[in-house]
């Protein structure tokens, strides 16, 4: 069985400090592949240099809504920087109303600035929405332009809104979130679309699964993600193993 985890931030403090551990829990648990997603420019070049160092991590180049400080992203500049075989997808990007506050158009700009990236690239957008719905789909059909393709990552939005996601060429990836007693209508999306359309991830180091609540998360606890969505969906382990697998190759690897 191979398991992917296709959204984690392992370049960061606690994770970063323990690689050799980390990777080592992921073959122990099958996981044979993650990405690693950039959250700013700064520390970009530390994502890339795990995903040189070690054939099964893969990395992203953008910068995160909530990223109101430090060097802002240009349509050419992520470009270039995407130009490299293992990076494999533009962001993570999108919208954030939850935690920033006043004016946010800065944040629509920055959206559309990688949306036109992804386009020029050729590589799929990783989109963060939160508090943001609404928004974030129209400025994907706006700038999109119909060719734009990718994931909602660590979705928490409803069912018509991965249903409108799912028409416009995105997958939804589900994080640890899916495991938490208070995220039945998470877990009723995850059993209403097709597994075709599905991603698993641990958006590590944070929101760790049950039984690891309140842990510091990592790539290997992506398999109680799996789990959970084999629950809910009523699929057996390696069927959603296999799906999410393939659904992942065909995004991020064109294959």
């Amino acid at each position: 069985m191979e398991i992917i985890d296709s959204h984690c931030h392992i370049n960061f403090p606690g994770l970063l400090d323990d690689m050799d551990g980390i990777l080592a829990r992921m073959a122990e648990h099958s996981v044979s592949k993650a990405l690693c997603v950039s959250v700013t420019l700064e520390k970009f070049p530390e994502v890339l240099a795990l995903a040189e160092a070690h054939d099964h991590i893969y990395a992203s180049v953008g910068v995160h809504p909530d990223s109101e400080e430090g060097e802002e992203p240009t349509i050419e500049g992520l470009v270039t920087l995407s130009n490299h075989d293992k990076v494999v997808a533009i962001g993570e990007t999108g919208l954030d109303y939850f935690r920033v506050e006043g004016d946010t158009e800065w944040q629509r700009e920055r959206f559309r600035t990688h949306i036109a990236a992804s386009l020029k690239a050729e590589k799929p957008l990783i989109i963060h929405t939160r508090e943001a719905g609404s928004d974030t789909l129209d400025i994907l059909r706006e700038a999109g332009k119909g060719e734009a393709r990718g994931v909602m990552h660590c979705f928490t939005e409803t069912l018509p809104f991965a249903l409108a996601s799912i028409e416009l060429g995105f997958l939804i990836s589900f994080s640890g979130i899916i495991t938490f007693k208070n995220a039945q209508e998470i877990r009723d999306v995850a059993k209403a679309i097709p597994i075709e359309s599905i991603l698993i991830e641990t958006d590590s180091p944070y929101l760790a699964p049950v039984p690891n609540r309140g842990k510091t998360n990592e790539p290997s606890y992506v398999r109680f993600v799996l789990e959970e969505v084999s629950r809910v969906k009523g699929i057996p382990i390696d069927t959603v193993a296999q799906k999410t697998t393939e659904n992942f190759h065909r995004l991020f690897l064109n294959a």
